[in-house]
């Protein structure tokens, strides 16, 4: 069957492939656009193959919300310019909206669903774009919260953070609550909390984080309690475990609140060393154990949301659980946070690193 130059181009607006290509797949398809269209799809999985190894860390993160669902979705892209392509961000888009509507159970469920406003699958839609850009995607996480939540993205995708809030109808239909759900999820994004609160902590992560305060603290001399700190410089001098120089050192300015500018790196060490050697002995030490106590009060105040001090002080001076509190009190309403979702765009994927200095250097070899 012969085609014409229209048939090229209308193929070519039909997926977005090359003129070649299009062109290419008409004369295998002598002149059927339908199996054209079939052929550049099997070449295009095949390319999309090929490409499935190279580095896709770049991307966007998406958010979508209906009367009762909101989703969160990461999909990934070799380059930043991708990235931004508006018709990647608008896929992107598109499978949020289809998470929260379809509400599917894992990333096999969502490959197969159809498209939100759609006739092709997801995995369908995210090969119909690999066709016309020609780079390495992936669809890596979702996230969906079935209830009242808000949602924030941040700088065009590059994070992303849904939270669950548990109140009335009414009171999620607010203004007021809504600039609240906002606020809280702009504090997401920017202070990455770990948990909720304080109470999400297992006893054994608890026991985990005191462990390593107690270590790293061992591990600085400068930072261990004056009568610690006093009893070991003493057990240095008596037995005679440092330098000449440095007991001298510490004779003279150990009243001195500067004294390890006078003290050398090896004094320092063995400061630490002692100090770690009698793990057993301080941490049964009162004024050592208060002072692992606090870091790890300050500790969980940062990686806890609700404890995390609220960075919007112009609308509320205190921690954020006090924040969402008072904005409740001023609604007359019970509200609460149940849970949070963050999303950053490529986080612990491996990036491409260009060397292009070794890549021209190989060129003219």
């Amino acid at each position: 069957m012969a085609f014409t130059a229209k048939d090229v181009q209308a193929l070519r607006e039909k997926t977005g492939v090359g003129m070649m290509d299009c062109k290419k797949a008409l004369t295998e398809a002598d002149g059927n656009v339908d199996k054209a269209m079939e052929i550049l799809r099997e070449k295009g999985l095949a390319s999309a193959a090929k490409k499935a190894s190279r580095a896709a860390a770049e991307g966007t993160v998406a958010a979508f919300s209906t009367a009762d669902a909101s989703a969160l979705v990461e999909i990934n892209c070799e380059t930043d310019f991708v990235g931004k392509n508006p018709e990647f961000v608008g896929l992107a888009n598109a499978i949020a909206k289809t998470v929260a509507t379809v509400k599917p159970a894992d990333l096999d469920a969502l490959n197969a669903a159809t498209i939100a406003d759609g006739t092709l699958s997801v995995a369908d839609a995210l090969q119909e774009l690999f066709l016309k850009i020609r780079e390495n995607m992936k669809l890596r996480r979702f996230a969906l919260v079935e209830g009242k939540a808000v949602s924030y993205i941040h700088a065009g995708g590059t994070v992303g953070v849904l939270v669950e809030f548990d109140t009335d109808d009414a009171t999620a239909a607010k203004d007021e609550f809504i600039a609240m759900g906002k606020n809280v999820a702009m504090q997401v994004a920017a202070m990455s909390p770990e948990y909720l609160a304080k109470e999400d902590i297992s006893a054994d992560e608890l026991a985990k984080m005191k462990s390593i305060i107690i270590d790293s603290s061992l591990n600085k001399a400068d930072t261990l309690p004056k009568p610690i700190l006093v009893e070991l410089c003493t057990k240095c001098c008596a037995e005679k475990l440092w330098s000449d120089e440095d007991i001298a050192a510490y004779e003279e300015q150990k009243n001195n609140k500067f004294l390890f500018n006078f003290l050398s790196k090896e004094a320092v060490a063995k400061l630490a060393e002692l100090a770690v050697a009698g793990k057993e002995k301080y941490v049964e030490n009162k004024i050592f154990a208060g002072a692992v106590d606090g870091r790890l009060k300050k500790q969980l105040k940062e990686v806890c949301l609700l404890e995390q001090e609220f960075v919007r002080a112009d609308l509320f001076e205190g921690n954020v659980g006090g924040y969402v509190a008072d904005v409740a009190k001023k609604l007359g309403a019970d509200i609460k946070v149940k849970k949070f979702v963050r999303f950053a765009k490529g986080e612990g994927l491996e990036k491409k690193v260009d060397d292009f200095a070794a890549e021209i250097a190989s060129m003219v070899k």
